[in-house]
C-alpha cells in the first residue's frame, strides 16, 4: 500500500481537524433552525390556545362557543396551509365539538401527557403538534381544549437542511482538501528544496547550500541550520584535507633527507669520520621524525576527546622549574638571561601530564625563537582567586597579521625566513587543544622583534 507523502498527510490532517469544526457548525446549524421552527410553531399554539378559550363561555359547569363564526375561517377548514385543529372535550373525554378541518378525525387525547405540555403525534399519517388545556369552572375541571398545528411545513424545512448539509460536507471536505494539499506543496517547497540539495552533496562536494525561504519561519530556520551544519562540515572537511596534506608532507621531509643522506652514503667509500657524521644526521632526523609522529598521535587523540583526564592537586613551580631545567643546555648556549616571579605555593586542580605538555611547548618555542642574550620571564600569580602564569621573552616575535592562525596546526610564522630555527607548527596547535579541554583561557600577544607575551588563566 502506497504511503500518503508528506503533504498529503498534512492536508489529511487539516482536513480531519476542519471536518469535526464543520460537523459541529452543521450540528449546531440544524439545531438552532430546529429549535426555531418548534419554537414558532409552539407560540402559534399559544395564541390559539388564548384566543380559543376567549371565544368559550362558561355556565353551569358546561361551556359553550360564543362566536361559531370562527369555525369557519380557512385555517380550520382545511389540511394544506398552516392547518390547526381545534378540539372540545368534557370532563368525561367526550367529544363536544371539533373545527371542520378534522372530518371524520379526531384528535387523541393522550392521558399520560401533562395538561399544558406540547407533544408531537400524527393525524392521517401526518406529523402534528399537540396541547391540551383543561377548562376549568371555580377550580373544577369541566372538559378539555385540545389544538394541534401541523409540522409537515417544519419537518420538510428541516429534511431539506439536512439533506443540503449532508450533501455539503463530503463536498466541503473535497474542495478544503485539493486547497490545502495546493497551500501545503507551496509551503514546503524548502523541504523539496533540501532534498534536492542533499542528493548533490558529497565529499567532493559540499559547496551547495538551501535556499532559503522568503518568509522567516519555521522552515528557514531548519533551512538555516543545515545550511550551517554545511558549513561545519565543509569547514571540518578542509581542515581535515589541509591536516593530512600538511602531515604527509612533514612525514616526508625527514624521510626525504635520511633517504638521500643513506644513498649518499653507499655512492661511494667513505671514511669513518663521515659515516659517523652522516649517520648521526640520520639519527637526529629519525627523532624529529618520531617526534611529529608523536606530536600527530597527541593532536588526534585530544581531537578525539579520547584522552581520560586525571584531575589532582599540582604544583606549578615545579612543572616550570622541571621545564626550564631541561631547556638548560639551549639557554645556555644563547646566553639568555631567565628571570622567574613564582608564588610561595601556587598549586591548582589539573591534569599534571597535560599542564606539562602546555608549559614544555610554550617554554620550547619562547627559547626557540629567542636570540643571542635575550630574555625569558616567567611569572606565576593570583589575581581574584585565579592563577594566571606568564611566559615572557623577549625574541624575534610574531607578525599582527599571523596572530590569528598561530593555533592552526602546521603553521609557522616567519618560516621560511627562520631555516635555522627547527619546527613543525605543531606545538602551539596543541597546547590550544589541551587548553580547551582542561578549561584553561590562553591568549597570546606579540610585537615584531620585541618579544611574545603567553597567559594562560587557571580556573
Amino acid at each position: 500500500m502506497k504511503k500518503f507523502s508528506f503533504k498529503n498527510r498534512i492536508a489529511s490532517n487539516y482536513i480531519f481537524t476542519t471536518g469535526l469544526l464543520i460537523c459541529v457548525v452543521f450540528f449546531a446549524i440544524y439545531t438552532i433552525v430546529k429549535f426555531s421552527v418548534y419554537n414558532h410553531v409552539n407560540t402559534d399554539i399559544a395564541k390559539e390556545v388564548q384566543n380559543h378559550l376567549n371565544e368559550i363561555e362558561i355556565k353551569n359547569n358546561a361551556f359553550f362557543l360564543i362566536h361559531m363564526e370562527e369555525w369557519m375561517e380557512r385555517e380550520h377548514n382545511t389540511v394544506d396551509v398552516n392547518p390547526v385543529f381545534i378540539q372540545f372535550l368534557n370532563n368525561k373525554n367526550e367529544v363536544v365539538e371539533k373545527s371542520p378541518n378534522l372530518k371524520k378525525q379526531f384528535l387523541h387525547f393522550n392521558k399520560d401527557v401533562e395538561n399544558n405540555e406540547l407533544f408531537d403525534t400524527t393525524i392521517l399519517k401526518n406529523k402534528i403538534r399537540q396541547i391540551q388545556v383543561p377548562i376549568y369552572d371555580k377550580k373544577e375541571v369541566i372538559g378539555y381544549l385540545v389544538i394541534a398545528m401541523s409540522l409537515e411545513d417544519a419537518s420538510m424545512v428541516l429534511h431539506n437542511l439536512s439533506e443540503i448539509l449532508i450533501i455539503a460536507f463530503p463536498l466541503i471536505l473535497i474542495i478544503l482538501f485539493l486547497i490545502a494539499r495546493f497551500i501545503a506543496g507551496r509551503s514546503i517547497k524548502p523541504i523539496s528544496a533540501i532534498i534536492e540539495t542533499s542528493n548533490i552533496i558529497t565529499k567532493d562536494n559540499l559547496k551547495s547550500r538551501i535556499p532559503l525561504p522568503a518568509k522567516k519561519d519555521e522552515l528557514y530556520i531548519l533551512s538555516q541550520t543545515i545550511n550551517n551544519l554545511l558549513n561545519r562540515i565543509e569547514t571540518a572537511v578542509e581542515r581535515e584535507k589541509q591536516f593530512t596534506s600538511d602531515a604527509s608532507h612533514e612525514l616526508r621531509t625527514p624521510l626525504t633527507v635520511i633517504k638521500g643522506t643513506l644513498e649518499v652514503l653507499i655512492r661511494k667509500p667513505r671514511n669513518n669520520e663521515e659515516y659517523q657524521e652522516k649517520i648521526n644526521y640520520c639519527i637526529t632526523e629519525v627523532n624529529r621524525l618520531n617526534t611529529i609522529v608523536d606530536q600527530l598521535l597527541l593532536l588526534a587523540r585530544y581531537e578525539n576527546n579520547n584522552q581520560s583526564l586525571k584531575i589532582e592537586k599540582i604544583s606549578l613551580n615545579t612543572i616550570i622549574m622541571e621545564t626550564l631545567s631541561s631547556y638548560a643546555t639551549l639557554i645556555d648556549d644563547k646566553n639568555m638571561q631567565i628571570n622567574t616571579q613564582l608564588l610561595a605555593a601556587s598549586y591548582i586542580n589539573n591534569d599534571r601530564y597535560l599542564v606539562a605538555i602546555i608549559i614544555n611547548n610554550l617554554i620550547s618555542n619562547a627559547v626557540k625563537y629567542s636570540r643571542s642574550k635575550d630574555q625569558l620571564t616567567v611569572i606565576v600569580k593570583e589575581v581574584n582567586g585565579q592563577v594566571i602564569c606568564e611566559i615572557n621573552d623577549t625574541g624575534i616575535g610574531i607578525p599582527t597579521e599571523d596572530l590569528k592562525k598561530i593555533f592552526n596546526p602546521f603553521f609557522r610564522s616567519q618560516s621560511i625566513d627562520q631555516l635555522d630555527i627547527k619546527g613543525n607548527g605543531l606545538g602551539l596547535s596543541i597546547v590550544s587543544r589541551l587548553c580547551e579541554l582542561l578549561k584553561i583561557e590562553i591568549s597570546v600577544s606579540s610585537q615584531l622583534n620585541e618579544g611574545t607575551q603567553v597567559k594562560l588563566h587557571f580556573n
